[in-house]
């Protein structure tokens, strides 16, 4: 029996390291060599299935929990895998303390959670979907990714890179950090701080309290078909169960475990020396476990240290958001808008509308890295707290690409709906917007023509000005929005042409095509 549930433990695993890995991987590539066909792991997310619609997936994670518990947790979602990280992290420098309680049983608080998952849906409901974005675990895994281990890792490769110059080896390159602003970065800490704070002290408190996919899971594990439960006639009551569940669902001494914050990662069967804990088929309509009588005196004393990680936790977020204000109006984003902050933010290119993609996004940023000219930043509260850390279109040093649909396809939600290259051609995103007071033909009597020449669809050209000057025009028709007259505009600090977003996405015309001329050449042709 010890060597079943060794090997139970061992394959969640492993299994777990088959998805945590290249998800990880995924947001840390700063090269671009993996292949986009791994975003597909990322639909696997409850939050974004439930987001983009997917039934079949949604179906699939439920009959999943009821079949086998909440292995969604332990096992398909990062940041579930990314705390149990945390925690052997911790448990190693504890090791050498014997007989140290590191987790004990304690009552739910389920009034809390349960509370917190319907206001969850009922804003969602109505279109807030404030709260899933701060709640989501995947969302917050994903921020603490790009905004915290990937200018890391990217950091070391520039250091690395240098050091291999130094020998006159090149095989490395120097990357320039675009990605990270300071509302994503804040938010990344947050995160990261709140995971850590609750595995040290309460284990998977986060996912059994604050967590809305843990919440609903949590219903639908109560009644499992394969859970872990006590053999009676072998247990001693020893607790090393009690002391290695990161859920604080079991109590050993009354033989209970709570299946609805389970997480079945095996650690108390692996710890049960008598085999008395066992993973196997028993259905909720058999019973046959004892239930627990907890004193008052006891109850009590749980219930106030819960009300205190509570307290501090929140006291925490509380303090945090004002210096997330402060920074993010106080300092000017690379992309802020130079002429009119009520123009709103440019959303990606099939977003479809404003409202829509707000809705949607969860603000998890892989487009954010997955951006190939690095355009998409998340955005501060310069576009009000409904906007903050989704991302928007920045022209301050690059363009869209014309042919590029990648934030699209690698968007787990949909909140950037799929688009071909043809329907991207023409999805007008915003319209350039021509301020001929700071253009420097018109300021400094000179040529220049940037913005005509790095317009792919004709939308801007050059047309006569004074003498033998040209001056930009735009033909709004014609323009997408891609920013590459604003990116390629020499005039600083505020460009002299801008992308004024389209609150709802349109269709621009095609830009006409060239007449090719044919010429009959007789002979050789010269």
């Amino acid at each position: 029996m010890k060597k079943q549930t060794n090997y139970m433990k061992g394959l969640r695993v492993l299994l777990a390291i088959l998805f945590f890995i290249p998800i990880l991987i995924y947001f840390l590539d700063f090269t671009g060599k993996l292949p986009n066909s791994l975003h597909t792991l990322l639909h696997f997310q409850i939050v974004p299935a439930i987001l983009s619609g997917a039934v079949a997936i949604i179906v699939f994670q439920l009959i999943l929990v009821l079949l086998f518990g909440r292995i969604y947790c332990s096992v398909i979602c990062p940041a579930g895998v990314f705390q149990d990280i945390i925690n052997r992290l911790f448990s190693l420098g504890k090791k050498k303390k014997k007989g140290s309680r590191r987790f004990f049983y304690r009552k739910p608080l389920n009034m809390f959670r349960y509370l917190l998952l319907v206001i969850t849906i009922l804003l969602a409901l109505f279109s807030i979907t404030e709260l899933i974005l701060w709640l989501d675990p995947y969302s917050n895994f994903g921020r603490i990714a790009t905004n915290l281990f990937r200018p890391v890792i990217i950091w070391g490769n520039n250091i690395l890179a240098d050091w291999l110059m130094s020998f006159d080896n090149y095989s490395l390159y120097h990357v320039t950090i675009k990605t990270v602003a300071v509302s994503g970065l804040i938010a990344g800490i947050i995160a990261l701080l709140t995971f850590t704070f609750m595995v040290i002290f309460r284990g998977r408190l986060f996912c059994n309290t604050l967590c809305p996919v843990g919440a609903l899971l949590s219903i639908f594990s109560r009644y499992s078909f394969f859970r872990i439960s006590f053999d009676g006639s072998v247990c001693n009551s020893c607790g090393n169960c009690e002391r290695t569940c990161k859920a604080e669902a079991i109590d050993s001494k009354g033989m209970i475990v709570d299946t609805s914050r389970c997480v079945t990662c095996f650690n108390c069967t692996s710890s049960c020396i008598k085999g008395a804990l066992q993973y196997r088929f028993k259905p909720f309509y058999k019973k046959g476990e004892s239930i627990e009588v907890v004193s008052p005196v006891m109850q009590e004393q749980s219930v106030v240290k819960s009300r205190r990680s509570f307290l501090t936790i929140g006291a925490t977020i509380a303090v945090s958001l004002p210096v997330v204000y402060s920074i993010a109006k106080n300092a000017q984003d690379n992309g802020t808008l130079s002429t009119s902050e009520d123009w709103g933010p440019v959303t990606p290119p099939g977003s479809v509308n404003l409202e829509r993609f707000k809705d949607k996004c969860t603000g998890c940023h892989i487009c954010v890295v997955k951006c190939p000219s690095q355009v998409l930043k998340p955005a501060g509260l310069e576009y009000g707290f409904s906007y903050m850390l989704r991302p928007y279109v920045s022209y301050r040093s690059n363009y869209c690409n014309y042919e590029c649909t990648i934030c699209a396809d690698v968007c787990p939600v949909h909140a950037i709906k799929p688009l071909t290259v043809e329907e991207k051609k023409i999805t007008q995103v915003g319209v350039a917007t021509f301020v001929i007071d700071r253009c420097i033909v018109y300021t400094e009597g000179t040529d220049c023509g940037a913005c005509s020449e790095h317009c792919p669809t004709q939308a801007v050209h050059m047309v006569p000005y004074e003498g033998t000057l040209t001056i930009p025009k735009v033909e709004p028709e014609l323009c997408i929005g891609c920013g590459g007259c604003e990116s390629i505009c020499p005039v600083n600090p505020y460009r002299a042409i801008l992308i004024k977003p389209n609150k709802v996405h349109k269709h621009a015309e095609l830009p006409p095509e060239e007449e090719v001329q044919e010429f009959k050449i007789d002979g050789f042709g010269f």
